[in-house]
This record gives C-alpha cells, structure tokens and sequence, in this order.
C-alpha cells in the first residue's frame, strides 16, 4: 500500500513537468535559432558590436512583420574575440546544438575559414557577413559570405586608387599577417606586379600589436611616395604611429571601409586618407539615412558597411527560410534555398556565385575635414 500511495506521488509531482516539457519543445518549433559568432572584445571589438546590433535590428523587424514563414527568429550571440581557437570552439557548439539552424559569423576571414571543417561536417551553415578571403567560400558547401573577395578588391585598390587616381608608382605595404592580411596583400601584389606598380617595402605584423615603430622605420627608409594599410582593427594605431613620428607620407587603408571610430581615434592625422568601400550612406536615401540613424541610436557609433552587411545576412536566411513555403525547414534547406535566393539588401543586390559568395563593386573615398566623402563612383572603373 506506502509503495502505491508512493508511486502516485511520484507521478503526480512529474506528470506536471513532463507536460510543461511538452509545451516548452512544441514552442520551439516556432522559433528559429540563429547562432552568432563576433569580436565583441578585443581589436576588432567595434566591427563584433556593429554585428550583434545590426543583426538585432534585422531580427526586430522581421519578428514585427510576422517573422519568417510565421516562425520567431532569434539570435544567440557569442563572442568570438577574433581568436580563431576560441571561434572555432563556439562553431562546435552551435553545431552540437540542434536547435541552432544556422551561423552568422564570424567577422574575420581567419576565423570563418577555421571552422569551415566544423559546419561542413554538421551540415551547418556559416554565413559571414565579411570574410573575404576568395579561398573561404569554396571551402564548404555550407560556407558563405556577402562582402565581395579580396581578389576583387586588392587588385581595384592597386589599379584605380594608387596608380590612377593618387597618380602614384612607389607602394609601402603593411598588413596584418593573418588569412586575410596575406589575401590581401597576395591579391594586391599579383595586380601590381601586372601593372608595373612598384612595392618598394612590404613589411606585416600579428594580430594584437602594439608597437609598429620598427615596421615604420622600414617602411619610411624605402621612401615610399604611399602607404598601403591592410587591416581592420589596428588602422588607427599605425596611423597615429605614423604621423607621430613626423612623416606626411600619402595613406591609404584596404579594410575598414568607412569607419567613424578611425576617424575619432586619429583625429587630423586621417586628414587626406584614401580608401576603398563598395557601400556609402547616401544623405539623399532618406530610408538609408532612417537605418543609420536607428543603428547610431542603437550601437552609439556610426555605421559602417560591416553592419549593415551583418543586417542583410539575416534577411538572406529569412529568405531561405520562406523559399521552404509549408515544406519543413531544416539546416539542409536553409542550405539549399540560401544557395538560389536573390535579394535586395541594403547594401545592394544579393545573389550568391557559385562558391557561395558574391561580386561586388567598389568606390573610393577620402576623410577631409574629418568626414568621409565620395571622391569617385561605381563607375569609376569603366571610365
């Protein structure tokens, strides 16, 4: 009889949360899980924080709307510290996870490119919003990218900046030594070699440096009538380094496109900085000028084309997710709808080449009088 009343007691007590259980997983299957990979801390800490809140606005809007195909979207955000072991990590878990329907990261090509093993076994999307190295997303088929690749844009920064627009012929190089860097550097070269530029110094150094004095005193000792900057987080350092030790050399940056905190973090020692960026906030794009005047209010700095390409990545899953119309959606038909789908971002048309990522267009712009402004057009390339 106590084992009876004991049994019944039992029941009672997990009865209630075996149903509770219950409706917590039949919840789920409305909400679609999106994991995040980003530098939140760290040098790249600006670009991290740029994804999280770009992307939020992205999730925001669309779960307004009646989210995708009736489903909730949500974000679940890691921090990456731009540390590829560290990335590379929070890739296995989000891949461990079933409930995690696809990534979205992470910013740095090194980073993206090290957990491509990791998603391609998972059968796992990875959709960066940046990596541009051209080896990335031919790495999986579950590998990604929108920002354009760097054999697009190094060889545009050596053709149409340096040697046609600046007028230049004598390149000093220095560039982060990582996946990327050496893209970059390797993209650049190969099209300056073809067009008789002349790189009289290329010097590099590793993620997280401090102290550039040796690699300018290298660089300065060519006499170089240009610096090439390749970088993304260290830009403002090598700068202030620069004009610190009194040399007005030319500058130019391949990497941070339009970054409001370069600016404030170097003051008049931008003045005069040449640079590629294949988006610009238009004052006359009154909806733009809406985005980013949301976003600044948001993230409490200026955008660059980082977030808003970290914005346009979630609309492109959401794409792939109502390309399954009543059908299931699972990681495989996010992968294959993300494939075929052709949006318009907000930072311009998206459809995917067949690695998996995409061509874009550059122009090029100029900090004078502390602000960044359009020196040449889309079209520049074509005159």
């Amino acid at each position: 009889m106590k084992k009876t009343i004991l049994l019944l007691i039992v029941v009672s007590l997990v009865a209630p949360m075996l149903f509770a259980a219950g409706q917590s997983e039949a919840a789920d299957t409305n909400v679609i899980k999106l994991g995040v990979l980003a530098p939140l801390t760290g040098t790249n800490a600006e670009y991290g924080k740029g994804f999280e809140v770009g992307m939020q606005m992205a999730v925001d809007k669309i779960n307004a709307a009646g989210g995708a195909n009736g489903k909730t979207l949500e974000l679940v955000v890691r921090d990456s510290k731009g540390d590829q072991k560290e990335s590379s990590d929070l890739a296995r878990q989000f891949a461990d996870d079933m409930s995690i329907y696809a990534i979205l990261g992470d910013f740095t090509s090194g980073c993206s490119m090290a957990n491509a093993p990791i998603v391609d076994a998972a059968g796992l999307v990875q959709l960066s919003p940046t990596a541009s190295n051209p080896n990335y997303a031919g790495m999986s088929p579950y590998t990604f990218s929108i920002m354009g690749r760097q054999d697009s844009e190094a060889p545009f920064f050596a053709r149409y900046i340096i040697q046609k627009y600046l007028g230049l012929n004598k390149v000093g190089v220095i560039y982060i030594n990582s996946d990327w860097g050496a893209s970059s550097y390797s993209n650049f070269k190969a099209e300056a070699d073809r067009i008789g530029l002349n790189i009289v110094s290329a010097v590099n150094y590793v993620q997280d440096e401090k102290d550039f004095s040796s690699l300018i005193t290298k660089l300065r000792a060519a006499n170089p009538e240009v610096v090439l900057i390749l970088d993304q987080g260290a830009v403002p350092q090598i700068i202030n380094q620069i004009r610190g030790t009194g040399w007005n050399v030319q500058l130019a940056t391949l990497g941070p496109g339009t970054s409001e905190q370069l600016i404030n973090l170097t003051g008049k020692n931008a003045e005069g900085l040449v640079l590629s960026t294949p988006f610009f906030f238009d004052e006359a794009d009154a909806d733009l000028m809406a985005w980013r005047k949301e976003f600044v209010s948001k993230a409490g700095f200026e955008p660059t084309i980082h977030p808003v390409c970290a914005y346009d990545t979630v609309y492109l899953i959401k794409a792939a997710i109502e390309a399954s119309g009543s059908g299931e959606i699972t990681r495989q038909t996010i992968r294959d709808n993300l494939a075929k789908v052709s949006i318009t971002g907000v930072s311009g048309p998206l459809k995917f080449n067949e690695p998996g990522d995409l061509t874009r267009e550059y122009m090029i712009c100029a900090v004078e009088n502390g602000k960044y402004v359009v020196k040449e057009g889309f079209d520049y390339a074509k005159q």
